[in-house]
């Protein structure tokens, strides 16, 4: 008996949209961190500066809107979530050059003890994505007497 794997087939221009991507994603070798997620399809250039008071993410994530974008701390970890959707063609217009990603993209940023999670804001403006998160006081350690029993 044979056993034959059945597989369905994408729509017309998907196998070679998922192959121009693995190709972009190979030849687009600049060190990226570990932050991206294995499932995102594109990653957004993101900047981290750190402050006196904060951190400070911008996010390039234009198309993207600002509402359908999912940031959550969790355990010291700032995940970034959301999907750039595909600019869909009428039947009268065709594209003679396509470069931009769409789909996915989930990054995940851990962050320092120092970071306070329950001050964390986000606004987007202008296809960037602004992320602060503002650092905890500064504590001073105590000095603890230890005593004679008694």
């Amino acid at each position: 008996m044979n056993i034959v794997r059945y597989s369905q087939r994408p729509g017309p221009g998907a196998l070679q949209e998922e192959i121009r991507q693995v190709f972009d994603r190979f030849f687009d070798n600049d060190d990226r961190d570990e932050s991206s997620v294995v499932t995102s399809q594109w990653v957004p250039r993101v900047d981290v500066r750190e402050e006196a008071d904060r951190f400070v993410l911008y996010a390039d994530l234009p198309g993207v809107d600002p509402e359908e974008i999912e940031v959550q701390m969790d355990k010291g970890i700032l995940s970034i979530k959301g999907e750039r959707k595909a600019q869909d063609a009428t039947g009268s217009e065709r594209f003679s050059r396509i470069e931009r990603y769409h789909g996915s993209f989930h990054r995940r940023f851990a962050l320092p003890d120092s970071a306070d999670p329950d001050g964390i804001a986000a606004n987007g403006h202008n296809g960037v994505l602004e992320i602060v998160i503002p650092r905890k006081p500064e504590t001073t350690p105590r000095r603890i007497q230890v005593g004679r029993p008694g």
